[in-house]
């Protein structure tokens, strides 16, 4: 595993932002033996750590010469975008622009005629946009984002390119499947939102890393991480934990 992505496991060990507990639900309703929480990259120095985890990976693929704009969708997605730009200057010598969006349209100063979704003005006619986040699931706020900077191009008759997608953490699992009532049907498999994703909007997704091979690197280092309330390394009943959940909703 790149020395990056190595980095990258044990900072989300050592700051608790990947856990395994008891009684953890996603988002979507479906049980799951671990979570990894984003927002615990909360100092100044993480955040730049989070960046330069998305720099090298940027680097590393050879995206960053194709690469106008790093745009980060709010709320994480902007401080991501912000600290990847920094590291990208500061460790790479490459300056870029960024940019994130608003919730709403703004109705007052600079950006109130043209009601600018965006709160930069970075995107320009024939820029490429490179949108980071921390995780995808659903990735049904990729698409709400593609939308946005589609009406933003076209208000303001201007184009503007996504040249792909990067994120922190792929979790690597289907989606959820509902009953017709909409529980959650336990076990069952839903399709590749990430694959569905590139499939339908033509727009690769690069993250810094799977799921699998961080937790396989933490188990195989024994490198503390915290489950159930307290950080010792991984037990093998842990792992097992892990490795029954990606068989029944991995990809």
């Amino acid at each position: 595993m790149e020395a990056y992505k190595e980095k990258l496991a044990r900072t989300l060990a050592q700051t608790g932002a990947l856990f395994f507990d008891d009684g953890l639900v996603l988002k979507d309703g479906r049980p799951t033996p671990y979570f990894v929480n984003m927002a615990m990259f909360r100092t100044g120095r993480l955040s730049l750590e989070m960046g330069s985890f998305f720099a090298e990976m940027m680097v590393s693929k050879g995206l960053v010469e194709n690469t106008d704009v790093v745009l980060g969708p709010s709320y994480k997605g902007s401080a991501i975008a912000l600290a990847t730009v920094i590291a990208l200057w500061k460790e790479h010598g490459v300056d870029l622009l960024f940019e994130y969006d608003r919730k709403e349209a703004k109705t007052h100063g600079e950006a109130s005629a043209s009601k600018s979704r965006f709160v930069n003005g970075a995107l320009f006619d024939g820029c490429r946009i490179f949108v980071v986040d921390d995780v995808a699931t659903s990735m049904g706020t990729k698409f709400e984002l593609l939308e946005k900077i589609g009406a933003e191009a076209e208000a303001r008759g201007v184009e503007c390119h996504v040249q792909g997608v990067g994120i922190a953490i792929d979790r690597e699992q289907t989606t959820a499947v509902y009953d017709d009532s909409g529980n959650v049907i336990q076990g069952e498999k839903g399709t590749n939102a990430i694959e569905e994703f590139v499939s339908q909007s033509g727009i690769p997704v690069h993250p810094v890393a799977g799921i699998r091979e961080i937790v396989e690197y933490l188990y195989k280092e024994r490198v503390p991480i915290v489950i159930r309330g307290r950080r010792n390394p991984m037990d093998r009943e842990t792992k097992a934990q892990f490795d029954e959940y990606m068989m029944a909703y991995g990809v």
